[in-house]
C-alpha cells in the first residue's frame, strides 16, 4: 500500500471501425495491461463499432509504465484473433493531478496531449477539470491492423493511506 500511488479508472467507452475477422462481423474485446496487471472488458458479439462503456480499475504505483490495450476478435474454436493494439502514457494526466486544482468552473482545460507518432492518439487529447475531478478524454489509433480506433476516458482515484501523487 505504500508503494501505491492511487487509482486509475479507465472507462472503455467505445470501438470506432474496427477491422472484420469473422465472416463480416466481429466480436471484440478490450484486454488493459499495466506491467503485471491485466483487466479485459466484455464481448460485444457481430459489431465493429462495439460500445463497451466499462470501467477497468489500475493500481499505479509507477506512473512511467505506459498502459497498452490490446483489442481482440472472441473466437470459440480457435485462438482469438488480434485487431490491433494502442498504448499510453499517463504522466501528463499525474501531473495534472499533481496540480491540485481547486474549484474551477466544469470544462475547464488543464492541459492538452498533441496527437504525434510518439504516441497512439488520432487527435489532441484534453486533460479537464470536470465535476470536482480531473478527466482525460482519449481516442486511440490502433497500430498493427488496416483500421480501426478506442475512446476512452481516464479518472483517478485518490486512496486514503497510499503514498498519493
Amino acid at each position: 500500500m505504500e508503494h501505491l500511488l492511487g487509482l486509475l479508472r479507465i472507462h472503455v467507452l467505445r470501438g470506432i471501425n474496427l477491422a472484420v475477422r469473422d465472416v463480416c462481423s466481429s466480436d471484440p474485446y478490450v484486454v488493459v495491461r499495466m506491467g503485471k496487471q491485466k483487466l479485459k472488458t466484455r464481448v460485444v458479439k457481430k459489431n465493429v463499432n462495439p460500445e463497451w462503456n466499462e470501467d477497468l480499475t489500475l493500481s499505479i504505483s509507477d506512473p512511467n509504465l505506459p498502459i497498452k490495450i490490446s483489442v481482440y476478435d472472441k473466437d470459440t474454436f480457435s485462438l482469438d484473433d488480434k485487431m490491433g493494439d494502442a498504448e499510453f502514457d499517463i504522466k501528463p494526466f499525474v501531473e495534472a493531478i499533481k496540480m491540485r486544482l481547486g474549484s474551477l468552473p466544469t470544462g475547464t482545460i488543464v492541459t492538452r496531449v498533441n496527437a504525434g507518432r510518439e504516441n497512439c492518439l488520432a487527435e489532441e487529447s484534453c486533460i479537464v477539470w470536470a465535476e470536482g475531478k480531473i478527466v482525460q478524454q482519449m481516442i486511440l489509433r490502433l497500430r498493427n491492423v488496416e483500421h480501426g480506433e478506442v475512446e476512452l476516458q481516464l479518472e483517478w482515484i485518490d486512496i486514503p493511506g497510499s503514498r498519493g501523487v
